[in-house]
């Protein structure tokens, strides 16, 4: 394995640590380019670990490139493909980023009180700092897909944009708390030589602009 690839292990691992999940209200399933985590849900649906899904999500960086319609409703379509019915879940289409895909999961259920929120395995810390912010009193976990890195990345971004993107979630996690957007969260001395590593060799399109 190359440098590269062995420092980008590191953030992986670190950005996808937490996963988990249990019997709960309502699934919140972030939008993105990675239709494993609609498939995921609708299995823990069939399960019976909640009744109820929550597709959230407009577009983002990637998928405002990949597709005509909204990552809600992209996931949407995919589920009625695999079974799941029509009043089996909800859309939420306005969402561009995690603080808006759980305050606005928040103001569609108000009165949930325990949830699980599914996203990519890369982004499973950062929607478990968000959470405390923006809906505090709600039970949660974080859970994903499981699937390996670099093998199994998503070829609709490879795993080049993969190593942009964690580069990118790790410097919000630096920077976000000041902001008042995540929980603080202490990065360990390892994922910040990975990090400086990375963006030294040129994984730099996804950093946050004007933050060193």
């Amino acid at each position: 394995m190359t440098p590269t690839l062995q420092y980008a292990t590191v953030l992986w691992d670190f950005l996808g640590a937490g996963r988990k999940h249990s019997a709960c209200e309502l699934i919140v399933v972030c939008g993105s380019y990675d239709l494993r985590v609609c498939d995921y849900a609708c299995e823990l649906l069939k399960k019976g670990v909640a009744p109820h899904l929550l597709f959230t999500g407009n577009t983002g960086n990637w998928t405002k490139h990949l597709w005509e319609r909204t990552e809600a409703d992209i996931f949407a379509q995919r589920a009625l493909a695999l079974g799941v019915t029509a009043d089996q879940f909800t859309l939420e289409s306005r969402a561009t980023n995690f603080a808006e895909n759980i305050g606005f999961a928040k103001v569609l259920f108000p009165h949930v009180r325990r949830a699980t929120f599914l996203t990519k395995p890369n982004s499973i810390r950062r929607v478990a700092l968000t959470l405390p912010i923006q809906w505090p009193e709600l039970e949660a976990q974080v859970d994903a897909p499981s699937f390996g890195f670099p093998g199994e990345v998503s070829n609709l971004i490879g795993v080049l944009g993969l190593i942009d993107e964690m580069v990118g979630d790790v410097h919000r996690i630096m920077v976000y708390p000041s902001l008042g957007f995540q929980a603080q969260q202490v990065i360990p001395e390892d994922v910040q030589v990975a990090w400086r590593y990375l963006v030294e060799q040129g994984f730099d399109h996804h950093l946050i602009k004007g933050r060193s």
